[in-house]
């Protein structure tokens, strides 16, 4: 190893098992450092709840700076049922916004694929979901979540949805050049019979489609699409979409895995940088208790070796340490069948640091 560290990392556990997912990712970040010669620094921010307990904000100004200097940043889980009151000025959640706004974050990738020896942890039926690898492809900075004017009140209430025509380019540039990488198709989702903004994201899409003649193109509007995840799912290679129905989506796909704690998530700025963070939440019912998933937080590790340090042999590395895991047969409690012996948090990180390490 070099005397200067290769990778800073910035690490914001933040509330419930975010902390304990989160540090058996830490591990595996260090088990591939060991392995392949990298020193990863890790410095450690709050956020969420956890920053308002210590600073009395959701997004302290430190922890903001912390990820602006960083090559990356891994995320745990945000949320806190004492500050649920969703009329409060201030709450956990909206660190989230605040890190996409201030780190331009506007590309969410959320993978999934169901592992052969989970097809039967999937409510639906094992030959529907075996074989299902796509991945969706939300924008992130856009949309409703974002758009102005917004009012609240008790008998009348207003959001608006917003897209610029550039907004939409560019998201679509991405979800094309992921295609270019996989099976070469992309699934556009909208609501171009109802929505204005659709009306814009159709003819948008298609114009960048013109810059990638070997990637096939298709339109299905939201209502379909959720129908079509649960009745063919392999049909779907990249999922292309906007901010809502991208948020909506991607958790219906974790239902085809089991588990939301088997899917990892990546959010992208222009360049390498990006944030990476398991799509589950906090979990608060559960935290403290050894018994969360943390290979949605192991497999984050993983894009974020590949998208934002390009160290595309370690992401393989340790997503196929996940696979080798799963294959023996070791489960934590949300993806074991009635009956089936588990493995604590703890144990689960442990073994896919061994697997890397015998690998």
């Amino acid at each position: 190893m070099s005397g200067q560290p290769d990778f800073r990392i910035a690490v914001l556990p933040g509330d419930g098992i975010g902390a304990e997912v989160t540090a058996e990712a830490e591990k595996a970040l260090r088990a591939v450092g060991q392995r392949y010669g990298h020193q990863f620094v890790l410095e450690h921010g709050l956020v969420g709840g956890a920053a308002m307990d210590a600073a009395g904000e959701p997004l302290p100004a430190a922890t903001l700076a912390l990820c602006n200097s960083a090559d990356a940043v891994l995320l745990g889980a945000v949320g806190d049922p004492k500050y649920d009151d969703p009329k409060a000025s201030a709450r956990p959640e909206q660190a989230l916004l605040g890190l996409r706004k201030e780190l331009g974050l506007f590309a969410n990738l959320r993978p999934v694929w169901v592992y052969r020896a989970l097809a039967e942890a999937s409510p639906l039926r094992p030959e529907l979901v075996e074989g299902t690898d796509l991945i969706v492809v939300r924008e992130l900075t856009g949309g409703i979540y974002f758009g102005r004017p917004r009012k609240e009140g008790e008998e009348q209430a207003l959001d608006t949805m917003v897209y610029t025509r550039a907004e939409v380019e560019r998201i679509a540039h991405v979800g094309f050049r992921i295609a270019r990488e996989r099976r070469r198709k992309v699934t556009s989702v909208d609501k171009a019979n109802v929505l204005a903004c659709s009306r814009l994201w159709r003819p948008a899409v298609e114009a960048v489609a013109e810059d990638y003649p070997d990637v096939e193109l298709e339109h299905l509007l939201v209502d379909a699409a959720t129908m079509h995840l649960i009745k063919r799912p392999r049909d779907f290679d990249v999922i292309l979409t906007g901010n809502m129905f991208g948020d909506i989506l991607s958790d219906e796909t974790s239902v085809l895995a089991g588990s939301m704690g088997m899917l990892p998530s990546a959010s992208l700025a222009d360049g390498r940088f990006g944030l990476y963070e398991p799509i589950h939440g906090s979990a608060p019912d559960i935290a403290g208790q050894d018994i969360a998933n943390p290979l949605a937080s192991i497999l984050s590790v993983a894009m974020l070796l590949r998208h934002s340090l390009e160290l595309e042999a370690e992401a393989r590395a340790v997503e196929e340490a996940v696979a080798a895991v799963l294959e023996a047969g070791h489960r934590t409690p949300d993806i074991a069948e009635a009956g089936r012996p588990v493995v604590t948090t703890r144990q689960m990180g442990d073994l896919v640091i061994e697997a890397l390490a015998s690998g």
